[in-house]
């Protein structure tokens, strides 16, 4: 996933930041421990992930920025961050909670595109390095990967499927993006892991640093 720059907020695509898009109905997540209104981070259009099945619909991906270090936003089961999948159709901006919420906590200062690359290297970090090089871009270009294996900082933490018990497959790893200004928060220098079962409909997220 390559930084493509500026595209525009509600775009159904994958990006980073934005306008978190929804079925109607659907109501802004809010963190467990606070109860105040979550950060939204990326949006993947699943159909990205290119294995010829169309119309799979988004994964959108939100974290607790209320009180950074507190609300345990890293932990897939903690409340603290939720991953959403949302069908193709029927799909709009979902709706600022109300009560004058600073608009700093629930959307990043900028919104990224998301070019994808195929690299042949295996290894994540490597593969990345050597685009860099090869493309005389910036290592902080690279935006993350879509699909295959998570290139874990810590243990690999691969959540199960709360319904059928089955590993989820990795749908998204991110870099917390190239301007510090605007970027992620996985407790600096991070990376975040999201994985979701389709057929049951649940999704999971996490970071490590």
């Amino acid at each position: 996933m390559i930084d493509a720059g500026p595209v525009a907020a509600a775009a159904l695509v994958t990006r980073t930041g934005g306008v978190p898009l929804a079925p109607a109905g659907v109501s802004w997540p809010r963190c467990a421990s606070c109860q105040g209104p979550m950060q939204f981070l990326a949006q993947v259009a699943l159909d990205d992930l290119g294995d010829g099945v169309g119309g799979r619909g988004v994964l959108a991906l939100f974290a607790c920025e209320n009180d950074p270090g507190m609300c345990d936003d890293w932990d897939p089961d903690s409340g603290g961050n939720q991953a959403l999948l949302f069908p193709a159709e029927g799909l709009g901006p979902l709706p600022q909670p109300e009560g004058g919420v600073d608009e700093a906590l629930l959307v990043l200062g900028a919104v990224r595109a998301v070019r994808l690359v195929r690299v042949d290297e295996p290894d994540y970090d490597q593969g990345g390095q050597e685009w860099a090089a090869k493309n005389d871009d910036p290592a902080s270009s690279v935006l993350g990967q879509l699909g295959g294996s998570p290139a874990w900082l810590q243990g690999d933490e691969t959540p199960s499927c709360p319904s059928c018990a089955c590993p989820m497959p990795l749908i998204v790893q991110l870099e917390e993006g190239p301007d510090h200004h605007t970027a992620m928060n996985f407790g600096g220098g991070g990376c975040a892991y999201a994985f979701a079962c389709e057929p049951c409909g649940h999704a999971k997220f996490l970071w490590q640093c």
